[in-house]
């Protein structure tokens, strides 16, 4: 299954696009975020971490997960 991939350099957030239900929780909660008409159309930038993570949290379908990024050495 596809993925598509989101990153503010503190988190990742992964978008099975096959997997959304559509069911809007994400745009309602974050709508500076998420914007179906944008391209992208998952703007990190618009929230913190927390704000994501827990937006991310609440996504019915499983489809929107989070995944911590790893600090690289410098």
């Amino acid at each position: 299954m596809e993925t598509m991939k989101y990153s503010n350099g503190e988190v990742t957030i992964l978008w099975k696009p096959k997997a959304c239900i559509h069911a809007g929780v994400c745009v309602r909660t974050l709508p500076k975020v998420y914007d179906p008409k944008a391209r992208p159309w998952i703007r990190l930038e618009h929230a913190t971490t927390a704000e994501l993570v827990a937006q991310v949290a609440r996504c019915p379908s499983g489809a929107l997960s989070v995944q911590q990024d790893v600090e690289k050495d410098e």
